[in-house]
């Protein structure tokens, strides 16, 4: 998962660390001092005492990183994150972080080119993708039943995400009842039916056609009549263009009050997840992403420039069709993944 944006990643630090490194072979003792510093080093050369000589080390092994040092490296950086399918602004940002982070900065004794590099990439890279996103300790602090209301483009699995986040909150310890919630597609009711059948969760559904407002409405009056944690409430997918039916699913916001509601997408498509989902979150709001097709996708441009765009923290990665095939999203893990070299 994501390797191509890992390769990436590495590639680009190690270019960072041989322009800095570049840098440090061609310095000389008196750029890292004042002047009245190192005309002090030379007046004491003749008859150095050890504190002179110390000193004199240290003038020599220390390194003050300048933007000229680092600018090549910056722009193919650049270039490689907009390879990755990260988006314009987002590969602006991060560019932008990273040259604060290095440049200015001094090469401390013992700290080696790349330890400096990786910080400043770390760094960029936590700052764009947040904190993530803790769904089993917001249950356990909020009032029950939490509201889930599922949100997002026709297509890209948000049903099957629906029926995963079931069965890993089920995993957790929490009673789920599910509200089908999508009446107009068909076969939408018997495909969430099916999946709740086989998890052994708790499904409200009307008939075809009904209204999907008066079905999630029902299935938050069950939850809180049967004392159950949590209600995730499935909906039609909408394209983002389509102001009619997201007029609809602002309705059903509306009427259900949910405590998250979560966009679903798809890692492989892009930019223009970047589009849909700050689309989305203007229409009827975000609180947290998935991102289905993860395994699929070896770029990882997506889950960077959608956690940046719309500010919102990526909340799952879903891997695979099987019902554990679902990741929750640990952004210090991911960074370390991504410039460690570890499998993802």
């Amino acid at each position: 998962m994501f390797s191509g944006l890992r390769d990436r990643l590495q590639a680009a630090r190690n270019r960072l660390s041989a322009s800095i490194g570049a840098a440090a072979e061609a310095a000389q003792p008196a750029d890292t001092v004042k002047t009245s510093e190192a005309e002090k080093a030379q007046s004491v050369a003749k008859n150095p005492t050890l504190a002179d000589k110390v000193r004199v080390l240290i003038i020599e092994r220390e390194l003050v990183v300048s933007e000229k040092d680092i600018a090549g490296a910056l722009d193919d950086l650049e270039m490689t994150l907009l390879e990755s399918d990260i988006a314009l602004p987002v590969a602006e940002a991060l560019v932008s972080d990273i040259r604060k982070g290095l440049v200015g900065k001094h090469r401390k004794i013992g700290e080696s080119v790349d330890s400096l590099v990786v910080k400043a990439l770390k760094s960029a890279l936590l700052k764009v993708l947040g904190s993530g996103f803790d769904l089993p300790t917001y249950i356990k602090t909020h009032e029950r039943p939490v509201k889930i209301l599922f949100t997002g483009v026709n297509g890209t699995g948000k049903t099957t995400t629906v029926a995963k986040i079931g069965a890993y909150l089920k995993k957790q310890g929490f009673s789920v009842v599910i509200g089908a919630g999508d009446t107009y597609r068909a076969g939408a009711i018997e495909q969430i039916s099916v999946h709740a059948e086989r998890l052994g969760i708790k499904i409200i559904e009307h008939q075809t056609g009904a209204d999907p407002s008066a079905v999630l409405f029902d299935t938050v009056q069950y939850a809180e009549a049967h004392k159950t944690d949590v209600v995730l409430a499935d909906t039609a997918g909408r394209f983002h263009n389509k102001s009619n039916l997201m007029s609809q699913l602002e309705k059903i916001r509306r009427v259900m009050k949910p405590d998250l509601i979560i966009y679903v997408d798809e890692a492989v498509a892009g930019n223009d997840a970047v589009v849909r989902a700050a689309e989305f979150d203007r229409t009827v709001g975000a609180d947290a992403i998935v991102l289905t097709k993860a395994d699929m996708d070896s770029r990882g441009g997506a889950a960077i420039s959608i956690a940046h765009t719309i500010g919102k923290p990526l909340l799952f990665l879903g891997t695979g069709q099987a019902y554990d095939d679902i990741v929750p999203f640990e952004p210090e893990a991911m960074v370390e993944e991504l410039l460690g070299g570890g499998p993802l």
